[in-house]
This record gives C-alpha cells, structure tokens and sequence, in this order.
C-alpha cells in the first residue's frame, strides 16, 4: 500500500538531540520492542545479552570510518571544506564541497602538508564536485593524517573535540576502512559486553557494508515507495555465510545490529537464496510490506523524522507500532541519533 512521507515524521525537542557521547559506551538506555505483543518498555543496553539466548547469532558490521571531512584553501586565500563521498578511481573523489560555487573546473585546492587537489567537474547541485588527489606520498595516509571525523550535522557544538570524535566515533570491533558515517548501533559495544554474549553461547559474525552517503540522502519525493537509497559496497565472508545458513537451517535467530548490517543480510538472501559470499554493492531500499528474509531481531538507534532509515525499521516491526515508540522515546526524554540510545527490536 502507498505510503505518504507525513506518515514518518514526529516532534523532537532540539535538546534531545545528543551532541556528545556517554562516558561509557553500555551506559545507553534501550527501548525494548515485542513485535508480537505490540508492546514496548524501557530497559538499559548493558542488559542487552539477557534478551539473547544460545544459539542465537549476533551480527556486526565492522566497517573503519576514516576521517572524510577536509579543509582547505584555493589560490584566493578562500577556504572551503570537502566531504569525501566515493573514490571513483584511484585518487579520484566524488565529493561535497562547500561553498562549491568557488570551485569551477580547473581550480586547486590547497590541503597543507603536500596534500592538493584538481577540480575536475561541478556538479549541477547539493554541492557535488569531482577532485583528483596529488600527494607524494599514500592519499589514504594524508587523509587520515589530515582528515576530520564525518560527524552527521546534527551534531552541533560550540566546539569540536576530534581527538575524542576519532575514538567514540568508531565501533570498538571496526576493522575495514571505508565507511564515511558509523554503524551506529554498534556504537554502545564494549569488549565486555561483547564477553557477556558469547558467554551466553551467542556466535558473533561479522560482514562489512561501507555506510555511504545513499544512507542518509534526504528523501524528496511525497510517496516513499518513490525513494532509492544509492548502492553500497558490501563484504559478505564465506566464513559468515556458512554460520548464517546453518542458523536458519536451525532455526535459531539472526540478529542485527544496525540497519546497516541488516540492509547487507537482506540484499544477499534475497539475491541468491541462501547466504552466499561475495563482495559487490548491496541495492536494496526497504519500505513497508517488505518481507524479511534474514533478520528475525534488530538493534538499531533512533532516526530522523522522514528518513530510509526510519521506513526500514518501520518495515520490519510495523509502522504504528514504531511510530507510537517513538513518541514514547520522546516523551520518556531518550537521546536521538548517532550518539543517542538504542531499540531492541524482537
């Protein structure tokens, strides 16, 4: 059935918008969701290895963020700042820049430290701009010598703090560099809460999605069912889809973390049955109605009013049910988005 994007917005106070991380990752609240009973309560994410059980398998996305976000100056003396979006080709980015409208075909910028950049193309809007890279030496070394972590821009501060940013940014299990936002649900893990879960006889796998800017592109279209989100590379390990295949074959629940990874397991099933390895782009936009394949559980963090990310965890637990927890989560003052708190979703 059609759905207009009215149906996925809500009010949030500003002030529920967490700008800063919790001192300590476990230390979030989650709101707890039985899609069977229709019902939600409230409980804390260091209980989160009380709702799994033996056999279950937990899921992770464990792609690196790299710090995407770099500042520089043309040969006026003007700064601009660029986003790194996609590597097209070796040393070739698509980007975000702003202001873009400095930046005509033909200009350089200026990084510092030997690091510069060629306009090759403007884009016709959003400030998209193609860069070729020049540096002596690696170009992933001098971003990530130079770069800024990618935080969303809804995070705002009277100041940053980059040091702390490039560490609580970043889940405590990433290892595949390439990521330009967090899987933030993996976000509250600690090593010690990861122990707790294995304890319990829960196998812990790994697959990699690359979180680009397709995740979080702005939906314009009135009717959702409208909306694309973009391809994004994906990594599904033979390893991972052996464990996943035998879980099914079982019985035995697969569970999520993060839309991310969950967007990953759906788009594999649904291409070739079963789990199978491969290393391509995952494309597939989740809407209401879609029938899940592969998760039977999700952990996953707040989203914004009117966004992909919302229809997707409106899918898989039901539209009103989602809505009426998130006005909950509001009136029961949760913290919002990247830094905020979680959902169990059962």
């Amino acid at each position: 059935m059609p759905y207009s994007i009215e149906e996925f917005d809500f009010e949030l106070p500003e002030e529920l918008i967490a700008s800063e991380a919790l001192r300590e990752r476990s230390a979030s609240r989650m709101l707890t969701v039985d899609r069977r009973a229709g019902s939600y309560y409230d409980a804390r994410f260091a209980g989160l290895p009380g709702f799994l059980v033996d056999g279950d398998v937990l899921v992770l996305n464990n792609t690196r963020v790299f710090p995407a976000r770099l500042f520089g100056r043309i040969k006026t003396g003007a700064n601009v700042e660029i986003f790194l979006v996609e590597e097209l080709e070796a040393g070739v980015w698509s980007t975000l820049a702003r202001p873009a409208k400095r930046l005509s075909a033909g200009k350089r910028i200026d990084f510092g430290q030997g690091l510069s950049a060629e306009v090759l193309e403007r884009g016709g809007d959003g400030g998209k701009v193609k860069l070729r890279f020049e540096t002596e030496g690696g170009i992933d070394e001098m971003i990530d010598r130079l770069g800024r972590t990618p935080l969303p821009p809804y995070i705002r501060r009277e100041r940053e703090d980059p040091d702390t940013d490039r560490e609580r940014y970043q889940t405590v299990f990433a290892k595949e560099r390439g990521a330009i936002a967090a899987p933030t649900a993996g976000l509250h893990f600690t090593p010690q809460i990861l122990d707790e879960v294995r304890e319990k006889g829960v196998t812990v796998a790994e697959v990699t999605l690359h979180v680009g800017y397709g995740t979080f592109e702005p939906v314009r279209v009135d009717e959702i069912s409208q909306h694309r989100v973009q391809p994004e590379r994906y990594a599904l390990s033979a390893e991972t889809a052996e464990l996943l295949n035998a879980a099914k074959s079982e019985r035995r629940r697969v569970i999520a973390v993060g839309t991310t990874t969950t967007r990953t397991l759906e788009y594999n099933i649904a291409k070739f049955g079963t789990f199978t390895e491969e290393t391509g782009h995952a494309d597939l936009t989740i809407l209401p109605g879609y029938e899940f394949r592969a998760v039977d559980a999700l952990l996953t963090n707040f989203h914004l009013p009117k966004s992909s990310l919302l229809f997707l965890v409106s899918a898989f637990a039901g539209c009103e049910l989602i809505m009426d927890a998130y006005r909950h989560a509001v009136r029961e003052r949760y913290r919002f988005y990247s830094y905020g708190d979680c959902m169990f979703i059962y």
